[in-house]
């Protein structure tokens, strides 16, 4: 069986993707027929949600509205999710909520009226903040929830994130607003949340690792190292030394990813190729300057210094020695790509030695019916990447896309509700897919024969 951690696949077992041709040359859904399926065509789902290959099925585990066990209702928007063993039978998943100051009159009641000494930022009338986590303690062996509560309060736009080595959920802020937005605090940070609370965390926000459009989050469980992505056109790619491992709160260094070599590189290819796809490009990284940035500059800063650009970095997920993340709306067509990275073998926590780490662009879309604005990622147990799609349209398709450690694309699940899929994370043992359905909130458990393929 090939650890999902490694991403690692040998050419026999990849013969079943069956494509004469890359996924992404121009072709449809028609010419390929069946064979973007690597589980078989899906089947459409009755109940209207999410449709799967045989032998795959779901269930409703939270939605929106439902009465959690501290009284409080499931609020709306559940977008990034972390799973984290508790012990052998079970798992917390904290999932993010993104909700804004102006989502307050829409959001579960439970938000509306929420008032705590525990949230980071209230309004006047002491109402907190409607964005946050909550946590769903669920049994992978029964297959059940034992408990749902919420987690952290006061916040605005929890986006993705990523969990950490010593059992932690980190939630980003995709956001950057202040005191001059009315607010009582500024945001755009990430926070911690341990998987073991029983209830709502004091929250406290990493500010050494920086103020911006954060999005995701994975950290390198050799070293300690954090890396973010950021949602703007014009984002960088960042990484956080910690002063100390596992201690995020006890500050450290951040730094912006160059191209070596090549100063203010663009791997967006909006205008012309200038990043190549299986062609790794050595890096460097520089340190940035005020990092809680209240003007906003991060990355304008950091790009003046010769930081890459990224298109709209999203979903990020670690490996066994790399990681890969989404560019949402990166390459010509503008429909997404996926980046891979290896860090060197370290000499030092903050050196990268004499073999630099590497960057490459693993998947670039140039068809919106085989991959369309990639977002949050896993790796599936066959060693395959899992990527949530999230379109901007006004009428959305949006499907779960597999990836081969080839870049070969694949259809596991359609979603037939306009809304988008999020946080899809697996559980330890790799038997069971959770994901989000975006709004109404909705939380999926998925379980099926993650490891037979069609032939």
């Amino acid at each position: 069986m090939v650890s999902r951690r490694q991403f690692l696949l040998s050419a026999g077992t990849l013969a079943f993707i069956g494509l004469s041709k890359s996924a992404f040359g121009k072709v449809t859904l028609a010419n390929l027929a069946d064979s973007v399926y690597a589980y078989g065509g899906l089947i459409p789902d009755t109940k209207k949600l999410l449709d799967l290959p045989a032998g795959f099925s779901y269930k409703v585990i939270s939605q929106l509205g439902d009465t959690m066990d501290d009284g409080l209702n499931v609020p709306d928007k559940a977008d990034g999710m972390g799973c984290i063993a508790l012990d052998g039978d079970t798992v917390a998943l904290v999932r993010n909520h993104e909700l804004s100051p102006k989502n307050i009159k829409h959001a579960a009641t439970s938000i509306k009226l929420h008032k705590t000494p525990l949230a980071y930022d209230i309004f006047d009338d002491g109402v907190a903040l409607p964005g946050g986590t909550s946590h769903i303690i669920y049994n992978i062996k029964e297959h059940k929830k034992e408990q749902e509560f919420l987690s952290l309060c006061g916040t605005i736009r929890n986006c993705s994130g990523g969990i950490t080595p010593w059992g932690s959920w980190l939630t980003c802020e995709e956001t950057v607003a202040n005191q001059a937005d009315g607010l009582g605090k500024s945001h755009g940070y990430i926070f911690e949340i341990p998987a073991t609370v029983k209830g709502l965390v004091k929250p406290e926000p990493l500010v050494a690792m920086g103020r911006f459009n954060h999005e995701a989050a994975a950290i390198d469980p050799r070293t300690g190292i954090v890396y973010l992505t950021e949602d703007r056109g014009d984002s960088l790619f960042y990484r956080f030394i910690p002063n100390e491992f596992g201690k995020l709160n006890k500050g450290g260094k951040l730094q912006a990813m160059v191209i070596k070599k090549h100063s203010q590189f663009d791997t967006r290819n909006w205008s012309e190729s200038t990043m190549l796809k299986h062609t790794p490009m050595d890096v460097e990284w520089i340190d940035l300057d005020e990092p809680q940035s209240p003007k906003d500059d991060l990355r304008i800063r950091g790009y003046k210094q010769g930081a890459a650009l990224f298109a709209r970095g999203e979903g990020v997920h670690w490996g066994e020695n790399e990681l890969y993340f989404c560019c949402t709306n990166g390459g010509k067509e503008q429909l997404g790509q996926v980046m891979k990275y290896q860090p060197s073998e370290f000499e030092g926590r903050e050196s990268e030695g004499s073999a630099p780490g590497k960057i490459e662009l693993f998947v670039e879309s140039e068809d919106e019916s085989l991959f369309n604005f990639g977002d949050n990622l896993t790796v599936a147990p066959n060693g395959h990447l899992i990527v949530c799609e999230d379109q901007y349209t006004d009428i959305v398709d949006n499907h779960l896309r597999g990836v081969t450690p080839n870049g070969d694309v694949y259809t596991f699940a359609r979603l037939t509700e306009q809304t988008e899929l999020a946080g899809a994370c697996f559980s330890p043992d790799g038997n069971t897919l959770f994901v989000n359905v975006y709004s109404p909130t909705k939380t999926l458990a998925i379980t099926g024969p993650w490891n037979s393929f069609k032939g």
